[in-house]
């Protein structure tokens, strides 16, 4: 996983501060391949309620990963019980690792 201890930690508490209750946080996609290099941040937030206001909510929760990284491309990909579920979530979800 191409992410620091301290930034692994952090993403967490942001994602609980922002979307005001205890959520899932997984990375996935390139930044899980230790071999390769750049490319931006995939995070998985999995809320088991409803969030209103997705979109505003994640862009916010990317924009301050994003400050935590220096200004780093974030792409934060949210599931709840309220929004349509894809094929996206369902790989990010199996092959994204925890933090």
């Amino acid at each position: 996983m191409r992410i620091d201890h301290q930034t692994a930690k952090e993403i967490p508490k942001l994602a609980e501060d922002i979307f005001g209750q205890p959520v899932e946080v997984r990375l996935f996609g390139s930044r899980l391949d230790d071999q390769a290099r750049g490319g931006d941040l995939d995070i998985y937030i999995e809320s088991t309620s409803v969030v209103d206001r997705p979109a505003y909510l994640s862009s916010i929760l990317a924009a301050r990963i994003s400050r935590l990284l220096n200004g780093r491309s974030v792409d934060v990909l949210l599931k709840a019980p309220n929004l349509m579920e894809t094929d996206i979530h369902r790989i990010a979800k199996e092959q994204g690792e925890l933090l």
